[in-house]
């Protein structure tokens, strides 16, 4: 065989691949034909909930992070905030208890709220500690570390200012990825309004991307609302 003739068809090859490997990243790139837009898929959820208000809409965030990437969680406040039964612990003694209680914290106690909490005898939604606390809460750190629920620094949990620290926690919404790197979080009402539940969606899904390492617009691959008796709906523009 010629030198011509294998240097020609070692070029259609590669010229075929090429193209394959082009057609293969346009397909990929086209929108799922399943998924619709926020506002239907809003619309589609309170149709199968008519006469339930009350029920909650839920959020389920696909990630796909890059490697080395960080835990993904965090919090936000909602423009309107859809549960009004959040119970916050607040470790704390002295002035700084006060000031726990009168933001509206539901327990508040210094090592006999720790013991307390052991004991299994309280149930709560987020947790709070002053510094002067942390040292008696860590002894608790395996029973609340698992639960997301032991207070950091580095989440803003562990602080001096417990007036404020209660009153963002009574309002703000947290969330965290499973192993799959999926977010499952509820977000509103269905009694809410379609600009209601939008905006809620909108504030979740951009704290979601501000954990992204990488690029925030490949962080996220598929977005799912649901509720209790609508089925999951891939969302297209959330």
């Amino acid at each position: 065989m010629s030198a011509v003739l294998r240097i020609t068809r070692r070029f259609s090859r590669s010229l075929v691949s090429a193209t394959t490997r082009g057609y293969a990243s346009k397909r990929k790139a086209q929108p799922d034909p399943n998924a619709v837009p926020l506002d239907q898929a809003i619309s589609i959820l309170k149709a199968y909930e008519v006469g339930q208000p009350r029920q909650t809409v839920e959020l389920h965030v696909h990630c796909t992070p890059e490697k080395g990437q960080p835990p993904i969680r965090g919090s936000c406040i909602l423009p309107r905030a859809y549960r009004s039964d959040v119970t916050v612990v607040v470790f704390a003694e002295g002035e700084k208890a006060k000031e726990a209680q009168a933001a509206g914290a539901d327990f508040v106690g210094g090592e006999e709220l720790v013991n307390k909490v052991r004991d299994g005898e309280i149930k709560f939604d987020k947790c709070l500690s002053t510094p002067e606390m942390l040292p008696k809460v860590a002894k608790i750190a395996r029973m609340l570390g698992p639960k997301g629920l032991m207070p950091t620094v580095n989440k803003g949990t562990v602080t001096s200012d417990i007036l404020d620290a209660v009153r963002y926690s009574k309002n703000s919404q947290d969330f965290r990825a499973d192993k799959a790197y999926i977010v499952h979080t509820g977000v509103a009402k269905v009694g809410f309004t379609v600009d209601e539940i939008k905006n809620n969606v909108g504030t979740v899904m951009e704290s979601i991307r501000a954990n992204a390492k990488g690029s925030k617009t490949k962080f996220i691959s598929r977005v799912f609302l649901s509720s209790t008796r609508a089925p999951g709906i891939l969302v297209a523009d959330a």
